[in-house]
């Protein structure tokens, strides 16, 4: 399952997947950037780290839902 994180960067909110040196979505707010991190994930699964403006991770989320491991909280 592939990885990606939700961040903020000097110019707006970018997701990045595992090991990739650019972003494949941007955002102005971190808002606007979940909800294009939605449509992007549509038709993919992986898993999504949500993070702080301060970079902690604040949520994660699975995609497609019948994905998520039974045993992880949420």
């Amino acid at each position: 399952m592939k990885r990606y994180d939700l961040t903020k960067k000097e110019d707006g909110w970018a997701l990045t997947g595992q090991g990739a040196q650019r972003a494949s979505l941007k955002a102005d707010t971190k808002a606007e950037a979940i909800h294009k991190t939605q449509a992007f994930m549509a038709d993919k699964v992986g898993s999504v780290r949500i993070h702080k403006e301060n970079g902690r991770i604040q949520e994660e989320r699975t995609y497609q839902r019948k994905n998520d491991p039974r045993s992880s909280k949420g």
